[in-house]
């Protein structure tokens, strides 16, 4: 996390904001003065009407009633200046919009919409061609000067507002509500509950309806959704693409960030066991996805999703945290050389390297190939982060063997086994951190196999999170900040992702139907409406909840206390895990002393050996 500027920064980050924000007023009043109609536009919260404020316009709210007749009145006023039209979104307000407009006469007097899609995205808009103006998210600083001036004076108070706004400045100012009223900043849950329930109130006017809000709910903590995972049917399916906060992508709809992040937060401090039950259907969802012939591409897409309904902490905290909207990524070209070394520079500052060894191994990687770079944007297209990932081959090994020493031979030798090295990922943004990992993870699915070499503790808690195979320290502290890189790989094949899959917790797939039923009703042991509907309930001796909620602590206990160390580890991590709800998959692995690949081979021996003593 960036933290935030200091009392003596803040006052010259809000002057920067200021100015940004009136260069922009001056630019929408330039429009409004030459343009017949104008279409302000940004995600909710971002500050809309606050900008058009600035102009000297008569104002009318389109979700207030008679609004209509309002509009058609003021439209036809000739001779005065601008109107606004604010809360032109939702079907209704935009038909009313679009109707009025088409009907205006000519040289009707500018009118300024403004609205959370651009207007010409929105379905069914008529209301003629529109300049498009776009109002961007505040910096995280400007969020924390936001902060300030609401009397947040706690430094992690305000780096817990910062990191829960993404940018939004109606999101950093419900924060602060939920911190003055007495919540404390490690409680993110409730503090994320009170803002996303400011989002579904603002969000109703799109968005009328209690199924519709909690479909939007479960939409937000899966991440990506089809129809058939949703269960929604057609209709709400497609209301709920129509959404501002929602769009469409390879897996089916998602919820923006950082809107997304809150309300999956705010979901699991409300109701952690359907939260968790979620998750896991989900993940098994994804993870027969996986089992079938794909693309490189999709698997990569599958992947990515299996990999967030994992639910590690750690997974979660580095590569899908609360943030603003994804930047473009793309190879570097020559032109960027500049770039990439101020941006490598900055990386190694950040990690304490030693600038002359970076730089040397930078010329190497930009003289084998500068695309194997790949760069973060920033809105006007400057470079803003970077990765370095150098295909494997004979003619790159000269730029990767510093790093590998003697794991060279056996992981990148000749450049036989192909995939890709991760030399270095930096960005100071959080959120397009992250997004730069997650791209490379991507990158690497669809290459088939990935090879890292770092120094950076937080990198290697990630790595063996993912279930990397780690190889190892290389022999020289190649970078000088006194500690050498640790080595680790793994392969992405098709063939190798589901068993990795499955030592990751990312795909709750078992084998069997009567051990899938098992794994499910140890899921929802906890919430007997979804155990209702399992399917072993059609035994005699499980025929009713009760029963079956009997008969699986029982069993559970049984396995643990049985002679077999391994059948009896199996028993002891469902009951930390599934009866007296413990905590993550990792923590209970860490509590009880075994390593994360014991530990889900137990898991998956003990969901077996229940299903083997039902008898289906």
């Amino acid at each position: 996390m960036t933290r935030s500027a200091g009392s003596g920064n803040v006052r010259e980050t809000g002057s920067h904001e200021g100015g940004a924000q009136r260069r922009l007023a001056h630019e929408l009043a330039r429009a409004a003065a030459a343009c017949p109609l104008v279409n302000l536009t940004g995600p909710l919260g971002v500050g809309k009407t606050r900008l058009a404020r600035s102009l000297d316009a008569q104002r009318i709210d389109l979700s207030r009633p008679h609004a209509s007749d309002d509009l058609r009145e003021a439209v036809r006023e000739a001779g005065r200046g601008p109107l606004v039209l604010d809360g032109v979104d939702g079907r209704t307000a935009l038909e009313c919009a679009a109707s009025v407009l088409d009907e205006a006469p000519a040289g009707h007097r500018p009118v300024v919409l403004l609205s959370r899609r651009p207007l010409r995205a929105a379905e069914g808009w008529g209301g003629g061609d529109v300049v498009t103006l776009t109002v961007p998210p505040l910096t995280d600083d400007g969020i924390a000067a936001l902060a300030g001036r609401s009397g947040i004076e706690d430094q992690a108070a305000r780096d817990v507002v910062v990191r829960l706004a993404g940018g939004i400045p109606l999101l950093a100012r419900a924060a602060c509500r939920a911190l003055h009223a007495g919540t404390a900043p490690t409680a993110l849950g409730a503090v994320a509950d009170e803002v996303s329930v400011e989002i579904l109130r603002r969000l109703a006017r799109e968005l009328p309806g209690h199924r519709k809000t909690q479909t939007l709910r479960l939409l937000a903590t899966v991440g990506a959704a089809d129809e058939k995972l949703l269960a929604s049917g057609p209709e709400l399916f497609t209301e709920l693409a129509g959404l501002s906060l929602v769009n469409r992508s390879a897996l089916g709809l998602t919820v923006a960030e950082p809107y997304r992040a809150l309300l999956d937060m705010a979901y699991r401090w409300r109701r952690p066991d359907q939260h968790a039950a979620l998750l896991s259907r989900a993940a098994r969802y994804r993870g027969r996805m996986l089992t079938a012939p794909a693309s490189p591409e999709r698997r990569a897409e599958l992947t990515e999703q299996s990999m967030f309904l994992a639910g590690d902490p750690v997974i979660r905290q580095t590569l899908f945290p609360p943030g603003r909207p994804p930047a473009p990524i793309g190879a570097a070209r020559p032109c960027d050389a500049d770039d990439i070394g101020r941006l490598m520079h900055g990386w190694a500052s950040l990690k304490g390297f030693d600038q002359r060894r970076t730089e040397r191994l930078v010329a190497q990687w930009l003289d084998d190939d500068i695309t194997g770079f790949r760069l973060a944007r920033d809105a006007d297209g400057q470079p803003i982060g970077l990765t370095s990932l150098i295909p494997v081959r004979e003619q790159t090994l000269p730029g990767m063997e510093p790093l590998l020493q003697q794991h060279a031979e056996s992981l990148v030798a000749d450049g036989d086994r192909g995939g890709l090295f991760l030399g270095a990922a930096f960005c100071p943004e959080p959120a397009i951190h992250a997004q730069l990992l997650r791209h490379i993870l991507r990158q690497a699915v669809t290459v088939g196999r990935l090879v890292v070499s770092t120094a950076d503790p937080g990198y290697h808690r990630l790595l063996d999170s993912l279930a990397f195979h780690r190889h190892g320290g290389i022999r020289d502290d190649i970078y000088r900040c006194g500690r050498a890189p640790e080595v680790y790989s793994n392969d992405f094949t098709g063939a190798a992702l589901p068993a990795w899959l499955r030592r990751l917790g990312a795909t709750g797939t078992v084998d069997g139907p009567v051990a899938a039923h098992v794994a499910e009703a140890l899921s929802t042991l906890h919430t007997p409406g979804e155990l209702a509907g399992n399917p072993l309930l059609t035994a005699p001796h499980t025929a009713t909840v009760r029963a079956l909620r009997a008969w699986l602590e029982e069993a559970v206990d049984t396995l643990a206390a049985g002679p077999g160390t391994a059948d009896a580890e199996a028993g002891r991590i469902l009951r930390a895990y599934y009866l007296d709800r413990s905590g993550t998959h990792w923590q209970v692995a860490r509590s009880l002393h075994i390593s994360r690949a014991t530990y889900f081979r137990r898991l998956r021996r003990g969901v077996a050996a229940l299903a083997e003593r039902h008898g289906g």
